[in-house]
């Protein structure tokens, strides 16, 4: 066993919901109303079970230096600054993300059931976190959802061609229901690996993949740490020329069209707030004269998955499903959390008020 392996073997894994009730407890203690801690909870622990872990409760250590940067603010809700029918405007205000996002989905879904369609430009959220989040809430009111998301003024991947740090991993996301089962769900980062995935790799000493990073002079490097120690270096945009126009147009359509702001020498962000703007069309498929919508998708997906494999394949995967499969392993065996993260989540924990007691309880109640 290598010392990889050895280490993988030996890091704890909690289960969800005990998890869930610590990272409640983490952002009560900060200040936050018992829904809003909930909400944050639910979130984070998802991200986690579905294998996001760059997404997960590794986040909290930045939330609490966002919060005391007088970035972050507690218990602040979606305020709707326009209502032009089908088209919503939703300023986030440096509201919790997963608070934010999660009421103006809310408000998109309502009016998309109504009108047959709504778009929601969210402007100004702190960290929306895993976007596949919101469009499985949409999905799960059985509706369509694309999302274009710009992470605003925290330039972390060199444009195609370019040699630094100049645009967000702004994502994209769309979901597909199916009434009975599972939907698809498409969800990732226009950067080759998100940048929570370099500091996944870094807490655990391991090297990223080949071709997701450069060095400050532009070189290709596997080390994690140019992400995190100076002098810094990029991610890449996934997919070359392809990844980097997606990233563009996920930079134009969630922060300028939703009012919020793009990324550029003016708008750099000097403390630890990850402000996110994302762009939602939300459409009920039943709008839509098409009766054998169901059919036609699941005979795609059953022809496409026909398709003899690959060498050193052991299954094709549908959009979401690699998902399914993670969160039922951890919900089964628990969620692993490195030594590295588990130290820094716990000084988070203490620097919004919590004692040596309780953090020493938690910690020996997790395990």
């Amino acid at each position: 066993m290598t010392d990889s392996q050895t280490a993988h073997a030996n890091t704890p894994r909690i289960p969800a919901d005990q998890l869930h009730g610590y990272v409640r407890a983490i952002w009560q203690r900060a200040g936050s109303a018992p829904r809003e801690a909930e909400l944050i909870a639910d979130h984070l622990v998802a991200a986690n079970l579905t294998g996001h872990d760059s997404h997960g409760v590794g986040m909290i250590p930045r939330y609490v230096e966002s919060l005391a940067d007088q970035q972050l603010q507690l218990n602040r809700h979606a305020d709707v600054v326009k209502d032009a029918g089908a088209v919503l405007t939703v300023e986030g205000g440096k509201g919790f993300g997963q608070v934010i996002a999660f009421e103006a989905m809310e408000r998109g879904i309502e009016r998309a059931r109504r009108l047959g369609i709504c778009a929601v430009g969210l402007r100004g959220a702190h960290h929306i976190g895993r976007i596949g989040h919101w469009a499985e809430q949409c999905a799960r009111a059985g509706l369509v959802s694309f999302h274009f998301v710009n992470v605003a003024g925290d330039p972390l991947v060199a444009p195609f061609g370019g040699a630094d740090r100049r645009i967000g991993t702004n994502p994209f996301c769309a979901a597909y229901p199916r009434p009975g089962k599972p939907p698809l769900v498409l969800d990732f980062a226009t950067s080759t690996i998100a940048f929570g995935k370099t500091r996944v790799a870094y807490n655990q000493g391991k090297h990223t993949p080949p071709g997701a990073l450069i060095d400050h002079e532009g070189v290709p490097t596997l080390e994690p740490k140019v992400m995190h120690e100076a002098p810094f270096g990029a991610l890449t945009p996934f997919g070359g020329h392809k990844g980097f126009g997606l990233a563009a147009m996920c930079e134009i359509f969630g922060g300028a069209l939703s009012g919020g702001f793009t990324t550029h020498a003016d708008t750099l962000v000097t403390t630890h707030a990850i402000i996110n703007c994302m762009l939602s069309v939300i459409i009920d498929p039943a709008a839509f004269d098409a009766p054998d919508a169901q059919a036609e998708a699941d005979a795609f997906l059953a022809w496409v998955k026909a398709s003899p494999l690959a060498a050193g394949t052991e299954r094709i995967y549908e959009p979401g499903e690699p998902e399914r499969v993670k969160r039922a392993q951890r919900e089964a065996a628990g969620i692993p959390i490195d030594a590295a993260t588990w130290t820094q989540i716990h000084s988070a924990a203490r620097a919004v008020g919590m004692s040596e007691d309780e953090v020493a309880s938690w910690s020996a109640r997790l395990g």
